[in-house]
């Protein structure tokens, strides 16, 4: 019996983006990884949003008609992305000036970055080994930013496994589970165990129904510019509840 699945790739990025937001907001707010019930579950709630975006990275890049030209539009808008996540979150635009190697920018220089990979690797064209070299060198420049390396890897599988979401639903789990063990070990205790929750991003994505949904007028650009118009309106949140400083730390 096949079940009928309810959701199409528009109703999913809104979701995305509600939780993002949800998320981002609780930063504005809360700074830090707090201990605290209703911050942390506001928290879950935005754990939502990154296995989304990459699983649809790998779909747009099954689906875009010119890669190259897709990969060159996440740059311009990770570019612009750059400003606005670090003023969102008090962090100084200079990468590195702070000593930290870790959120210097936002995931969607890992994102373009992923496009770029995939491209890559499907051109036949080009030996295994420079393939190999690819994945070493777009990890290490991938390395500093929102979700690091792991926004481009997990992308990456998910668009070799397309066909087969249990497949998808592994990768999203060992990338992610990944993450939050280097997190929990080196970094941050509580942070570590906050990215197990996008786990709960599995259900939703699989009630993907594979369309697009509705084409409304503006729409093809409307989830590029949200992410860096709604990273500014949470800088100002920020310095209207904080002051001036990092709210990630």
């Amino acid at each position: 019996m096949t079940i009928k699945k309810h959701l199409n790739a528009n109703q999913i990025k809104l979701i995305a983006i509600i939780a993002m937001t949800i998320d981002h907001l609780t930063w504005a707010f809360f700074p830090g990884t707090q201990a605290v019930w209703y911050v942390f579950a506001l928290h879950i709630i935005g754990r939502l949003t990154a296995p989304i975006m990459w699983f649809f990275i790998a779909e747009g890049c099954h689906y875009t008609r010119d890669i190259w030209k897709y990969a060159g539009r996440l740059f311009l808008f990770a570019i612009v992305s750059h400003f606005a996540y670090n003023f969102a979150f008090g962090i100084p635009f200079l990468p590195f000036s702070t000593g930290s190697f870790f959120n210097q920018t936002g995931v969607m220089w890992s994102l373009a970055w992923a496009v770029v990979l995939i491209a890559v690797n499907r051109d036949e064209r080009i030996p295994t080994w420079a393939k190999i070299l690819a994945i070493i060198a777009v990890c290490l420049i991938t390395f500093p930013s929102d979700w690091s390396c792991i926004a481009v890897m997990c992308p990456f599988f998910l668009y070799q496994h397309r066909g087969s979401f249990k497949k998808q639903a592994v990768d999203i789990v060992v990338w992610t589970l990944m993450y939050a063990v280097v997190f929990f070990i080196f970094l941050d205790k509580l942070y570590g165990v906050l990215q197990l929750f996008t786990f709960l991003t599995i259900p939703l994505l699989a009630q993907y129904n594979g369309e697009r949904g509705r084409k409304l007028p503006g729409s093809k650009w409307f989830f590029y510019i949200y992410y860096p118009a709604h990273l500014v309106a949470v800088g100002f949140v920020r310095l209207a509840v904080n002051g001036n400083i990092p709210i990630i730390f």
